[in-house]
Parts: structure tokens; sequence; C-alpha cells
């Protein structure tokens, strides 16, 4: 049975690593998809770690066991908002195809979903890359973030619709897919 929370919490303040290991297995994917909502899939990857490497060394500061995967979510973007600034500027592969639309199932493809779930209002981002990226249901969303599972089906529906009509896709012609 999972220890609760507060409990984990409590315990990797005190330098438990076990239980900070616990943590990172609950909270890793929000943390992934937190960050790959706003940078580049290689650059997300490299942050997981480093905001989990901040939370350890600041967890002693953490006055609320409730409110970890809130204050845990608050260090991922400001992680991903300090890559930006320290981000050199580069040139972007172009992997489409002549009129601007990737092949389905190709990495090119998925670039471009990516790209147009980063150009989504902040509300649906991270619900969306948690959801699609992740996998994660809407109840482990729900779980992770503090939001109520109602919440997280409205970001996600509204958010769906937001990336077909950024994709091109009609929207019963995906709905039938």
């Amino acid at each position: 049975m999972a220890a609760p929370l507060h409990q984990l919490v409590r315990s990797a303040a005190r330098g438990d690593q076990r239980a900070f290991a616990e943590l990172h297995g609950r909270y890793a994917a929000m943390v992934h998809a937190i960050l790959l909502a706003r940078l580049p899939p290689h650059d997300a990857e490299d942050q997981v770690q480093e905001v989990f490497l901040i939370a350890w060394k600041k967890l002693s500061q953490l006055d609320d066991a409730a409110v970890f995967g809130s204050w845990l979510s608050a260090i991922a973007r400001n992680r991903a908002v300090d890559c930006w600034r320290q981000r050199k500027p580069t040139e972007p592969l172009v992997e489409a195809l002549p009129d601007g639309r990737a092949e389905p199932g190709d990495v090119a493809g998925a670039r471009q979903v990516l790209q147009a779930i980063q150009g989504l209002p902040e509300a649906y981002r991270e619900t969306l890359t948690m959801r699609l990226c992740e996998g994660m249901s809407g109840l482990e969303i729900a779980e992770v973030t503090g939001l109520e599972p109602g919440s997280v089906r409205v970001n996600l529906h509204r958010g769906m619709k937001l990336l077909r009509e950024k994709l091109g896709i009609d929207a019963k012609v995906a709905a039938c897919e």
C-alpha cells in the first residue's frame, strides 16, 4: 500500500531518499508534461531531473505537504522559463512535406502536434500534454495537479477542440478515427 503524501513529504524533507524516490515516481510524468508543454522534447527530458534536484534541495522549505504537487509544478514552470532565458537561437530543422503538413505517425508529425499544443492557452497545455504525451488518465491528472476531475475534463475537451482547429482537423473526422 502506498504511503500517504504528507508522510512521504515529511520523510523526504528529513533526508529519506526512498520517500523522495516514491515522490519522484508519483510526479515525474506530471513534471515531464509541464516541461514538454513549454520546451522542446530534448530539453524537457533533461530538465525533469533538474526540477527534482531543485525540489530535493528546497523540500525543507515546504510548509504544507498537501501542496507538494502544485509546489513542484511551480518549480517545473520556473525551470522552463529559466531554460528559455538561457537558450541560444537556433534554426529549426524542416521535416515536413512541401505543403507544410507532416505525414501521420512520423517524428515530424509528433513535433507538429507538440508545437501546436505549445501554442495553446496555458490552461490547456499541461493537461493535454499529460494526457496525450504521458498517457495519464483524467483522474491521474486531477490527483497530481490538485484540479477537480470536472475541471480536468473541461480543460481536456476544450483543449482538444482548439488543438483540432489549430491542426486543421475536422472534429467529426477525428471522432471517427
